[in-house]
């Protein structure tokens, strides 16, 4: 796989990414929707024409796409077809700078995906650039809870699908890479805040929107030598950023969970409220390429979890 591995931040051009086509079982209706803690019943008929939309705009994109469920193996290819969270691929992994860190499922249904992913991770990037093991002892960390901001810091959420404790075992990695500073906030545990990008997105090199209540949040800080705490909007002012509260809008998954395509474009799905990302003066003119996935949004996220970057042109 001759992909360079190097991510920096979220929105610089993206060059490669990794998805995974929707599986092929459908949920078929409400109780079972529920019981595997989907939003509503999905045909994946449907499912796989959301995700060529998707797939097809970042190609328009110039930008290259690899779906990860070709490179299995048969008999990991027949599990994998009827996995049906398989599609979320930005939980599995996350490249900080130059480095490829493994990801910790938060739920046993999940946990085949991420043992398939990582090998093929392991294959094609090798022992130095991903460490397959370096999370085995910790708790969960799945990364649509991280957002790496720039050079110097990372932010992200120990909250329902992610521990403090795998944090602490994770953060000597994270400043080898590169980074200077940790922010971690701890946000309510509840479907809606299932991970940080639910609530928060990147969506300029200084613009982070987030939902108004997490204003009301401390964040621990952490580096090399100190532990300390900030408020989330003065830790983020700090790394250059300005927050835009999105204040009493009613979300939906499709509102924040946006992917940065590069600094002036970005990847929304048709049912996002394109009121939140044109509000503040720097966003007003982002050029917005919208995409039909609403089929895949029933499985409880949006564009941000369904693609992994792997490669930014910084």
């Amino acid at each position: 796989m001759n992909i360079s591995l190097n991510c920096w931040n979220e929105y610089d051009q993206l060059k490669s990414v990794l998805v995974c086509s929707p599986s092929t079982l459908d949920v078929p209706d409400a109780q079972t929707a529920t019981d595997v803690q989907w939003e509503k019943p999905v045909s994946q008929k449907k499912a796989q024409e959301h995700f060529h939309n998707m797939v097809d705009a970042m190609k328009e994109h110039g930008i290259h796409v690899i779906d990860y469920s070709k490179h299995l193996s048969r008999q990991d290819a027949h599990l994998s077809h009827q996995l049906i969270n398989r599609v979320f691929t930005r939980d599995l992994a996350c490249v900080f700078g130059n480095t490829l860190v493994p990801g910790e499922p938060g739920t046993s249904m999940r946990r085949p995906e991420y043992i398939q992913s990582h090998f093929l991770f392991l294959d094609w990037f090798g022992p130095e650039r991903f460490k397959v093991t370096a999370n085995n002892n910790g708790n969960a960390l799945e990364f649509g809870d991280v957002m790496v901001l720039n050079k110097d810091a990372v932010f992200l959420n120990t909250g329902l699908r992610s521990s403090y404790e795998a944090v602490e075992r994770m953060k000597d990695q994270i400043f080898q890479a590169g980074f200077s500073e940790i922010g971690v906030i701890d946000l309510p545990r509840r479907p809606d805040t299932l991970h940080m990008d639910m609530n928060a997105n990147v969506a300029a090199a200084d613009v982070l929107i987030a939902k108004s209540y997490m204003r009301y949040l401390p964040v621990r800080i952490l580096t090399e030598t100190h532990d300390r705490y900030l408020m989330m909007e003065e830790f983020l002012f700090r790394h250059g950023f300005e927050v835009e509260w999105t204040n009493d809008i009613k979300h939906t998954v499709a509102d924040i969970n946006f992917l940065n395509l590069d600094p002036e474009t970005l990847l929304i799905s048709t049912k996002a409220n394109k009121k939140i990302i044109r509000n503040h003066p720097k966003l007003k003119k982002k050029k917005l390429i919208e995409v039909e996935v609403d089929e895949l949004e029933k499985g409880g996220g949006g564009i941000r979890c369904m693609t992994l970057p792997l490669e930014r042109q910084s």
